[in-house]
Formats: structure tokens, C-alpha cells, sequence
């Protein structure tokens, strides 16, 4: 690849990288939406296990375009909450795939389900522009 190529390659890139360049049916915005559970036995490892159970049949929530779980990093600084159990953090391509997502039989049972577990739950959802 010659230079010339690669500034063309990495110019794109970057572009790409700001929204541009996508196909008009594209999504334009990313809704992204992540939770918090603080379990009721937060040193009970059978408690996680089912809640994570209940997450991966979550998980299968067609509108979903990429889903996330995880645990608290081993990070130390003052500003990182570490009282949570698990987090889910999903994307999606629109707010109106999200609130199919909300009324999913999927997300439904979940809830039922599985709520007994946690005594706090907090959820950040936000929207901002899709990047490449």
C-alpha cells in the first residue's frame, strides 16, 4: 500500500469513525442502556450465578444489537462505584428498539424471575451518534 493509500484508508477511517460514510438506512444514533444490580446476598456466588442465568436468556431479546455482562474491575480510584453486583449494558439501534425490548416477553419473565434477587437496581440510558 503506498502512502498515498494509507492516508486515503486512514482519512476514511476516521470519518467512518464520525458517522459519515454509513448507508442512508443506517442508524444514525446508538441507544445505549446500562444496569446495575446490587443483589439482596451480594457475597452469595450461587445469587450471581442465577442472575447471570437470567441475563443470558436476556440476552436473546432480538432488538438487542450487542449486549455486555460483567463485574466490577479490580480498578481502585476514588470515582469508580464498586458496590454493584453485575452489570448489563447493552445497544441498540433506536429508542423504539429499546422499548420493545422494555415489553419483550423475554424481558417480562426475566423480571419476574429474577427480581427477587437484587434489592437495587440502577439504569443509565443514553443516545448519542453512531461511530464505525
Amino acid at each position: 500500500m503506498s502512502n498515498q493509500s494509507r492516508r486515503v484508508f486512514v482519512k476514511s477511517s476516521v470519518i467512518a469513525g464520525l458517522g459519515a460514510g454509513l448507508p442512508a438506512s443506517a442508524p444514525k444514533e446508538l441507544f445505549v442502556h446500562h444496569v446495575y444490580f446490587y443483589l439482596k446476598n451480594a457475597g452469595s456466588e450461587a445469587d450471581k450465578a442465577k442472575l447471570l442465568e437470567g441475563l443470558n436468556k436476556l440476552a436473546k431479546v432480538p432488538t438487542i444489537k450487542f449486549v455486555h455482562i460483567g463485574s466490577p474491575a479490580g480498578t481502585t480510584r476514588d470515582v469508580i462505584e464498586r458496590g454493584y453486583s453485575v452489570s448489563w449494558l447493552c445497544f441498540f439501534d433506536s429508542l423504539e428498539d429499546e422499548e420493545i425490548y422494555q415489553k419483550h416477553p423475554i424481558h417480562l419473565k426475566f423480571v419476574d424471575d429474577y427480581s427477587s434477587l437484587w434489592e437495587k437496581v440502577i439504569v443509565y440510558d443514553s443516545v448519542g451518534p453512531k461511530r464505525a
